[in-house]
C-alpha cells in the first residue's frame, strides 16, 4: 500500500496537468452554460415522466441537444464570442429584474436609454447623438 499511493498521486497529477493543457484557451463554465444544463436536465426529467409517449421523445431529443450546445459552449476556443453571448443573456434577465426603469433604443444610434416606469408620456433624449423621441413609460 505504502507504493501505490505515491504512484496513485504521480498518476492524479499528470491527469490534472494534461486537463489543465486541454483547457487552456478554451471558455469554461458560465451563467448560460448552467441555464442551458439545468434546462437539458429538466427535459430529461420530463423525457423520463413522458417516456413511451411522443411527448417523451420529444423532450429526450431536446435534453440531448441542450447538453451538447453546453458542452461545445464550454469547449469552444472563441472566447469573445462565447463572453458576448453570456453577457447579452445577462442584460436581457437583468432588464427583466428591473422593475422601476423601461429600456428604449434611440430611433437614430440604437443606443440603450434606461428612463424611470410610471410617467406617461414623456420626451426621452439619447445621450449620445441628443436625439429626441417620445415614449410611454
Amino acid at each position: 500500500m505504502e507504493k501505490f499511493s505515491p504512484w496513485l498521486r504521480q498518476v492524479g497529477n499528470r491527469f490534472r496537468a494534461g486537463l489543465y493543457r486541454f483547457m487552456s484557451g478554451r471558455y469554461g463554465a458560465d451563467r448560460l452554460n448552467m441555464v442551458i444544463l439545468c434546462c437539458g436536465l429538466a427535459a430529461s426529467v420530463l423525457s423520463s415522466l413522458f417516456a413511451g409517449k411522443a411527448v417523451g421523445t420529444l423532450f429526450w431529443f431536446l435534453s440531448y441537444g441542450l447538453m451538447i450546445w453546453a458542452i461545445f459552449r464550454a469547449l469552444s476556443r472563441n472566447t469573445f464570442k462565447r463572453y458576448q453571448e453570456n453577457r447579452k443573456f445577462l442584460l436581457f434577465f437583468d432588464r427583466l429584474k428591473d422593475r422601476n426603469n423601461r429600456y428604449f433604443d434611440c430611433p437614430k444610434c440604437r443606443q440603450t436609454v434606461r428612463v424611470p416606469r410610471g410617467k406617461g408620456k414623456i420626451s426621452i433624449t439619447c445621450p449620445r447623438c441628443k436625439e429626441r423621441f417620445i415614449r410611454k413609460t
